[in-house]
C-alpha cells in the first residue's frame, strides 16, 4: 500500500479548512503515514475468542443512585442572594441590545 501523500495532506486540510506550512505538512504526512501504517499492522492479529471493549480498564459508575428527595425551601435558597426581586435572583445583564 503506498503511504500517504502530500496531495492526501492538502485534501485532508481543505476538508478541515486548515492552512499547513510546508513544514506542517510534511509533519502531517508523516504523522499520519506513521498511523495508517501502524493500524495495518494491528489488522494482521489474531483477534478470535478476544471480546470487544470500550475501555483497557473496566469502569465502575461511581455517581449515586437517583432518589427523588426534598427540595430546599425558597426562602432558604434565596436568603443569601446578593440582589433579591420577589422570588426571583437578580442577575448581571451579560447581553447588550442589537442596535
Amino acid at each position: 500500500m503506498p503511504g500517504i501523500t502530500r496531495e492526501d495532506v492538502l485534501h485532508i486540510a481543505r476538508l478541515a479548512r486548515l492552512e499547513l506550512s510546508d513544514p506542517e505538512l510534511e509533519t502531517m504526512r508523516a504523522q499520519l503515514d506513521s498511523i495508517l501504517t501502524y493500524i495495518d499492522r494491528l489488522k494482521v492479529l489474531d483477534v478470535t475468542g478476544v471480546e470487544p471493549t470500550s475501555h483497557a480498564v473496566p469502569l465502575v459508575n461511581v455517581m449515586r443512585d437517583d432518589e427523588v428527595v426534598p427540595s430546599f425551601p425558597q426562602d432558604e435558597m434565596l436568603r443569601n442572594a446578593p440582589d433579591r426581586v420577589g422570588e426571583l435572583f437578580r442577575v448581571p445583564r451579560i447581553l447588550e441590545d442589537s442596535a
